[in-house]
C-alpha cells in the first residue's frame, strides 16, 4: 500500500509539469521579472536613499533572478502547493541553488559579481545565505500557494480575448527579444570588465588574458567606438550600479569607484 502511494504520488507529481506551456512560462518569467525590478528598486530606495537601476538587462525593466527563481518555484513545487511545509523547504532549497548558480555563472563566465553575502552568516562562498534561504522559503509559500493562481486566472482571463494564433507570435518575438537582450547584456558586460582592468591597471588573475581580449574587441577603431558609444562607462555604471569584481588578492571592487564621473544613481533623498 505505502509502495502504490509512492507511486501515485511520484505520478502526480510529474503530472504537474504538464500544466505548464511554453507561453505561460515566458508569461510568468516576464511578470515576476518586472515584478522583482519593482521590488529591488523600491528596496534600494527605502535601504539607501537613491533610486537606482536595479534591472539584469541593459535593456529590459527585468529582474531575472526573481523571473528565473519564480518559474523553477512555479514548476518543480506546483505538486506541493497545498503543503506549506514542502513549499516552505523545496522554495528554500530551490531558491538557494538558483541564487548560488546564477552568482556562479557570473564570476566565471563575466568575472563580475552580482551580489556578495561574505560578510552575513552561515553563507557558501559569499553566493547564498541562510537569511535569504529563509526568504526564498517563505516566497515559496506565498508564490505557490497566494500569488500565482491569481497570475494564472490573469493569463487564463488573456488566454479567453485573444486567440492563440495571435499569442503564438507574441510568445516567439517576445522570447526572441528577450534572448536578444540576455546576449548583447552578457557581452556588453564582458567588454566593460576587460576595459576597467586593462585602462585602469587592475590586478587580476588570468591578466595576461584579459589583455589580450581587451586587444581582440579594442584594437578595431570601429568597434571600439560602437561599444563605448553603445555601452560605454556612464550606460554601464548607471545599468548596474552595484556590479563588483575581484581583484587579484581577492578583494571586491565596485566598478563605479573606477568611474567617479559618473552618478551611479538617477535621484538621492537630500540629507536632512
Amino acid at each position: 500500500m505505502k509502495k502504490q502511494n509512492k507511486l501515485l504520488a511520484i505520478k502526480q507529481y510529474f503530472k504537474s509539469y504538464t500544466e505548464f506551456s511554453m507561453w505561460r512560462i515566458v508569461a510568468y518569467f516576464i511578470i515576476y521579472s518586472f515584478f522583482g525590478f519593482f521590488v529591488e528598486t523600491i528596496y534600494g530606495f527605502i535601504s539607501k536613499g537613491v533610486l537606482e537601476c536595479r534591472q539584469s538587462f541593459l535593456y529590459g525593466p527585468f529582474c531575472a533572478i526573481y523571473g528565473v527563481g519564480a518559474v523553477i518555484m512555479i514548476v518543480s513545487l506546483n505538486a506541493f502547493k497545498n503543503n506549506n511545509n514542502r513549499l516552505f523547504w523545496g522554495g528554500f532549497v530551490v531558491g538557494s541553488l538558483v541564487e548560488y548558480f546564477v552568482s556562479l555563472i557570473g564570476e566565471t563566465i563575466f568575472h563580475v559579481k552580482w551580489w556578495d553575502y561574505s560578510n552575513m552568516p552561515l553563507n557558501i562562498a559569499g553566493r547564498a545565505c541562510v537569511y535569504f534561504s529563509v526568504f526564498w522559503g517563505l516566497l515559496g509559500i506565498y508564490l505557490v500557494s497566494y500569488v500565482n493562481p491569481k497570475v494564472d486566472k490573469l493569463l487564463n482571463f488573456i488566454k479567453r480575448k485573444i486567440s492563440i494564433m495571435v499569442l503564438k507570435p507574441i510568445e516567439v518575438i517576445v522570447s526572441i527579444i528577450i534572448i536578444l537582450d540576455l546576449l548583447v547584456t552578457m557581452y556588453a558586460l564582458r567588454a566593460f570588465y576587460v576595459r576597467t582592468v586593462v585602462e585602469h591597471d587592475v590586478d587580476v588573475n588570468n591578466k595576461e588574458s584579459v589583455i589580450a581580449e581587451y586587444e581582440r574587441i579594442y584594437g578595431n577603431t570601429k568597434k571600439a567606438e560602437l561599444i563605448n558609444n553603445l555601452w560605454g562607462n556612464e550606460k554601464m555604471v548607471k545599468t548596474f550600479p552595484n556590479l563588483k569584481f575581484q581583484n587579484k588578492d581577492n578583494e571586491t571592487l565596485y566598478f563605479d569607484s573606477f568611474y567617479k564621473e559618473v552618478t551611479p544613481y538617477y535621484y538621492k533623498m537630500p540629507k536632512k
